[in-house]
């Protein structure tokens, strides 16, 4: 059924009325119809008014019906309305007949009638036209579109297959013919891609091909005719992206490496050298002091010397113990957090608490590291921006993971604003990327006034030696 004709199409079908096709040869064979029937009328009134004629009642005006209705249908509104005009004219003699012999009132309802039939049947065949030409402007751009289509499905360099509802390869560009081989159609996606039944929707997820590349599965769906939805799958190439991620990832991972090994070789020269020779040089300083016969003033020299060798060691020690808690290596994740926290404490008005779930167990050294580094960062953080009064510890060693969480009841901040300011929060980036590295994840939840929380959750990953280990809390 034709679409109703709008405001434009009235236009344009008026436009097109003011234009009759004068130039065909079958539109004025239409109009000498029309004047053979006027003149024929006209003369068959003029018989009736001298008795002669053979017609009683004349030759009726609907007759116009004939080429008019023709000139509609051949020629829409601008032949219609045309042809109606001039049978108009062409009757005006016979109207004009004295005495009323031109029967001028039936005439006139009847030529009323016909310019009527003219402009409805011309508006409605030209309304129709209209349609149709607009029907086929959109099949053409259509097949236009579905051209291109074709061009740009089968130049695309990246694999595409096209499946129907019940997940069978209907098309495939060549390029997927050339990665995934030429016997595809009738197959289903799942057997060619080797996806199980059990991954109901792999859209993101990354194969590994014959062609030794990589690529990306991206599900779209499409609407065909029908409403009935066809499925596309386009193969993205990800070889280099995926070849400078993990370029990238071994990059950050000797990074951390190699800072904990540095770490850790600081740790051990600053315990045996700088440490070693302040309390050597604490007790040589005690030594001397007790010598008898020096005087009080060198004396208590000596003795204040002795506790500034000892503070100095100490805090070399302290040093030492925040590059490289011996805790950790010695005794497992959970005394060493219990240590920084009891630390934090002494050396701060932050409260501290530190609560386990689960059963502690030991985990390789890089996992029981990443998160007291991250525990660690997290506290270092709460202490020098959050200005707050208490700081909770919650570590879970249920099902295969560790997670993590450290939250304080400090001032918080817009974490929005934060992660724009790349380059300036190396502890936050430092956090995420080490739980990243472990296959882990991490998070921060943090509002103005609201306070902060870190949560890291880390797979387990037990070293053969210390899997059987269990770790005391004392």
């Amino acid at each position: 059924m034709a679409n109703q004709p709008n405001w434009a199409d009235f236009k344009a079908i008026l436009r097109r009325a003011t234009k009759p096709p004068v130039g065909e040869v079958r539109f004025w064979a239409i109009q000498l119809m029309v004047i053979i029937i006027a003149i024929t009328h006209l003369l068959v009134d003029a018989e009736l008014r001298d008795g002669t004629s053979t017609f009683s009642a004349g030759i009726p005006v609907a007759l116009l019906m004939i080429p008019v209705s023709y000139a509609a249908l051949r020629y829409g509104l601008s032949g219609s309305a045309a042809t109606a005009l001039w049978a108009t004219f062409g009757w005006l003699p016979d109207l004009l007949l004295p005495h009323g012999e031109g029967h001028v009132g039936n005439d006139v309802v009847t030529l009323a009638l016909v310019d009527l039939v003219a402009l409805f049947v011309g508006q409605h065949i030209e309304g129709e036209r209209l349609a149709r030409d607009r029907i086929e402007q959109l099949s053409v751009a259509r097949l236009a579109a579905e051209v291109r289509f074709r061009q740009l499905f089968e130049a695309n360099s990246f694999p595409i297959l096209v499946l129907n509802k019940a997940g069978e390869i209907t098309a495939a560009n060549p390029a997927a013919e050339k990665t995934l081989g030429v016997e595809l159609l009738g197959r289903t996606w799942r057997e060619v891609l080797g996806i199980e039944d059990a991954v109901e929707d792999p859209s993101g997820d990354v194969l590994s091909l014959a062609d030794g590349q990589d690529y990306r599965i991206n599900l779209v769906s499409l609407d065909s005719e029908g409403n009935d939805s066809v499925i596309q799958i386009v193969l993205e190439n990800v070889t280099l992206e995926r070849t400078e991620g993990r370029r990238i990832r071994r990059y950050a991972e000797l990074v951390v490496r190699t800072e904990e090994e540095q770490r850790k070789r600081l740790s051990r020269e600053l315990h045996d050298e700088p440490l070693q020779l302040f309390l050597h040089l604490a007790r040589r300083l005690e030594f001397l002091s007790d010598n008898q016969g020096l005087p009080i003033d060198t004396v208590e020299s000596l003795h204040e010397a002795r506790q500034q060798a000892l503070e100095a060691a100490t805090r070399l020690r302290n040093l030492a113990a925040d590059l490289r808690p011996p805790a950790l290596d010695q005794l497992g994740l959970v005394p060493a957090i219990s240590s920084l926290l009891a630390d934090l404490e002494d050396h701060s008005p932050l409260v501290t608490s530190l609560s386990v779930l689960g059963e502690p167990l030991r985990l390789a050294s890089d996992v029981e590291l990443g998160a007291f580094r991250i525990i660690q960062e997290s506290a270092s953080n709460t202490l020098r921006h959050a200005n707050a009064a208490k700081m909770e510890v919650l570590l879970s060693f249920l099902g295969n993971e560790l997670a993590i969480e450290v939250s304080d009841d400090g001032v918080g901040f817009n974490f929005a604003d934060v992660n724009a300011l790349d380059g300036t929060h190396f502890g936050v980036l430092g956090m995420q990327e080490r739980a990243s590295l472990l296959g882990g994840a991490m998070e921060i939840s943090a509002a103005p006034g609201a306070g902060t929380t870190v949560r890291a959750t880390l797979p387990f990953q037990q070293e053969p030696d210390r899997a059987s280990k269990r770790v005391a809390l004392g």
